[in-house]
């Protein structure tokens, strides 16, 4: 779902900006770069499952997975 939506809004901002609607285009731009951080983040994750375990090669920086983590942990 995650490629999808990116790959439609990197379309959209790219014909915001061919039209001249730079603020769209950049807002749309913003969005299709969270979608695919998102998209990067969830495949890195499952790579370290099958894995087993992660080292720091596979995780993203932690201040970075600190903000999409879960906060309610049991």
């Amino acid at each position: 779902m995650c490629l999808i939506v990116t790959l439609v809004m990197l379309a959209l901002s790219i014909q915001h900006f061919m039209y001249g609607d730079y603020l769209t285009g950049a807002l749309t731009l913003f969005v299709a770069f969270g979608f695919a951080f998102l998209l990067l983040r969830n495949i890195r994750l499952t790579q370290c499952d099958k894995n087993g375990g992660c080292d720091n090669f596979c995780m993203l920086p932690s201040w970075l997975t600190n903000l999409f983590s879960n906060k309610n942990k049991s």
